[in-house]
């Protein structure tokens, strides 16, 4: 197995295991109380994220790794998984909101606040330049910008809404 299939592998297997922490916390979340919002333009984000990694399957396979490129998103997985430890229970790939609850402030949502959203927009564009797929890694990063917002309208107006 060539270093680009092992790569893609481990990162289909990252993606697969964390939908199931994300379903998982979903329905946790919702039977205590919790509120999705923003579930119109949840199945775009699938999408563009199984069309992202489908893609990068068939285009990568035999292209020339870029090792720059293949540390910065070695460095963008600490930033997901210092994001993940940060909402605990709390993380899912939908926009879930328990009312009462006030905001995480600690780890990276001291710096930004939507530090997913940065990896995610940084992964999106660093994986394809690791396999040399530049206008690839552009043209994803263009939609997911475009989703990111309206995502990021969404959460913002959910998590700002006034509580009661």
């Amino acid at each position: 197995m060539t270093l680009n299939l092992v790569i893609l592998a481990l990162v289909t297997a990252a993606r697969a295991a964390e939908l199931l922490l994300a379903r998982r916390n979903t329905i946790r979340l919702i039977r205590r109380g919790a509120v999705e919002f923003g579930a119109g333009h949840y199945p775009l984000v699938v999408a563009l994220h199984a069309a992202w990694l489908g893609g990068l399957w068939l285009l990568a396979r035999d292209q020339p790794i870029q090792p720059i490129w293949l540390v910065l998103f070695a460095l963008l997985q600490v930033g997901r998984v210092w994001v993940l430890m940060t909402l605990g229970e709390r993380w899912t790939t939908r926009i879930i909101v328990e009312p009462a609850r006030p905001l995480i402030r600690t780890g990276p949502y001291r710096f930004l606040a939507h530090p997913n959203y940065a990896v995610v927009a940084g992964e999106i564009a660093v994986l394809p330049l690791a396999f040399a797929l530049v206008c690839y890694a552009a043209a994803f990063s263009v939609l997911n910008a475009m989703i990111l917002a309206i995502r990021i309208r969404a959460e913002n107006a959910a998590l700002n809404r006034p509580v009661g």
